[in-house]
Order: structure tokens, then C-alpha cells, then sequence
């Protein structure tokens, strides 16, 4: 089987597919730099994780460490700027990260992110969490969801919300089996006392909730033998918020899945591993 080929039946080789044009990238036809200053370091570029429409994401080394950097989107559409959206995503993920620093199973922050000297205000970086996405039916050990529990119970304590916790992919098992939780791009927080914390901490809580409902679905999912639940009673729980949530976001990704395929960046099953340039999460061995 050649290096290009995908081995699942009924999907398409990645040479029937075609790179994203730049208008679908973060980063329009530029890729992450080779080079970037981070805590005093210079850190060279390792591996491009992803580069999608949102953002472009890499992992870098430095002569002490690793470090993983997400360039946010500059790239306009239609002559629309939007790099004022890609400073204002790498400013709120930065604030989030500074925000729960200290707990274990956090992203460690890198500060500024800094290109020949110069600032880059849409960039936001931390240190390299060595390890891998939960897989699809993976069986973790028994310490894993207590551990993940724990962290989650943290994040809320600070006020915060991660709010993306139903996505399998920011959940990383490491090298020792332990749990890390990641990327608040579109999470939720606010500041205890003030007028802030009275006007939206309903909010916070009912998406504090909703991130324990999650937490509580990858568990029956990946450890069922801890919970007394089946999915099926989970699923008849399922708050009204998430449904409602199920609505919008449902037929947003479908019809994103039929573009992508009728623009031939995904094969006619519209699975993101068969895009010529897959993120890593999604990589199929070959």
C-alpha cells in the first residue's frame, strides 16, 4: 500500500482530494513560521499539527523544551479583515491558560509568542504535553476519569467553563496514562464578585454543567464499569440547553462536511483523515 493511500474501504486516496485554498486556511497560503522567541527561548519549528480555517497549530523545540503554538486566523474572506478576530481568539485562550495556571493536567503558558523580535498578537503558546488524544473506545486505567474529575472541579472553582469538553480531542492521555485538559478557545469564564459574576453567573453555571454532563458521557463511553448510569438513561438527561445547542450545531456541520467535499478538500464521505492534509487527531496511519 503506497504512502498516499488511505486503507478504508469506500474512501477515496488523498490524491482524489486537493489542499485547502487559502481562503480555508487560517494562515492563507503561509505555513508557521520556522522560528519563534517564546520565555527567552528561540524554538524551531518541529511539526505542523493542523492548519484548518480557525487556526494553524505546530508543535516547536527549543536546546530545554518543547512547545506547542496555535497561530490564529489572519486571513481575510472576501476582503473582509479578520485579523482583529485571530488577536482577539489568542488574547482570550491566553487568559484562560494564565487564569487556571497552577493546576495539574493545564497547559503550562509560554507568554507572548515573538517572530524576528517582533510580537504576534494572534499567536498563543504553552509548553508540549507529551501523549495522545483519547481514542475511540479506549479503555484508560482507573485513576484516568477520578484524575479528570478533579482537574474539571479546579477549572470551575476559578470560574470557568471549558465549554468544548465533548470533543475527544482535548482530552490527552500521557505518557504515564494521566489526563490533561485543553484548548479554551471558546471557553467560558468570570471573575469572582462584581457586577460580572451576578449578571452571567448563570450562565457560567449551567455551562459548568454542562461540561460535567460531558465529562460524564466519555466516562460511560471509555470506562462504564465506574458508572451506575447507561448511555441511554445519560441520553434521556440531556439538558435542554445541549439539545437546543444539537440544533444549530448538527446541520452547521453538515452542511460545512457537503462544502468541503463538494470543493474536493474531503473525499465524497466528507471525513476529515481523508483531507490531503489532515489535523493530526484525525491521521490514519498509511
Amino acid at each position: 500500500m503506497g504512502p498516499d493511500t488511505i486503507p478504508f474501504p469506500g474512501v477515496r486516496t488523498r490524491d482524489a482530494t486537493r489542499p485547502r485554498p487559502a481562503v480555508f486556511r487560517a494562515l492563507g497560503r503561509d505555513d508557521p513560521p520556522a522560528t519563534i522567541e517564546l520565555d527567552g527561548e528561540t524554538f524551531r519549528l518541529l511539526e505542523i499539527l493542523k492548519h484548518d480555517s480557525w487556526a494553524a497549530t505546530a508543535t516547536y523545540r527549543s536546546a530545554t523544551r518543547t512547545a506547542k503554538c496555535k497561530f490564529n486566523r489572519t486571513q481575510p474572506v472576501l476582503l473582509v479583515p479578520l485579523g482583529w478576530l485571530g488577536r482577539l481568539l489568542a488574547a482570550r485562550e491566553a487568559w484562560f491558560m494564565d487564569r487556571l495556571h497552577g493546576i495539574p493536567g493545564i497547559p503550562e503558558p509560554l507568554g507572548g509568542v515573538r517572530v524576528g523580535g517582533r510580537s504576534v498578537p494572534h499567536a498563543v503558546a504553552h509548553v508540549w504535553i507529551e501523549g495522545r488524544a483519547l481514542a475511540e473506545g479506549e479503555w484508560v486505567d482507573d485513576r484516568f476519569f477520578p484524575a479528570l474529575a478533579a482537574i474539571l472541579r479546579a477549572v470551575h472553582h476559578r470560574g470557568v467553563a471549558h465549554v468544548d469538553l465533548h470533543k475527544r480531542e482535548n482530552l490527552l492521555v500521557d505518557t504515564a496514562g494521566r489526563p490533561h485538559l485543553i484548548d479554551y478557545q471558546i471557553s467560558f469564564g468570570v471573575a469572582p464578585g462584581g457586577v460580572a459574576a451576578r449578571v452571567f453567573g448563570g450562565l457560567l453555571r449551567m455551562l459548568q454543567r454542562c461540561d460535567e454532563y460531558h465529562l460524564l458521557k466519555h466516562r460511560l463511553k471509555h470506562r462504564p464499569d465506574q458508572v451506575r448510569l447507561s448511555l441511554h438513561d445519560l441520553e434521556r438527561m440531556r439538558p435542554w440547553w445541549i439539545r437546543l445547542h444539537r440544533c444549530v450545531a448538527v446541520p452547521f456541520r453538515t452542511t460545512r462536511r457537503r462544502l468541503l467535499t463538494a470543493l474536493r478538500i474531503r473525499s465524497a464521505t466528507g471525513h476529515a483523515f481523508t483531507e490531503a492534509f489532515p489535523e493530526i487527531a484525525h491521521r490514519r496511519a498509511a
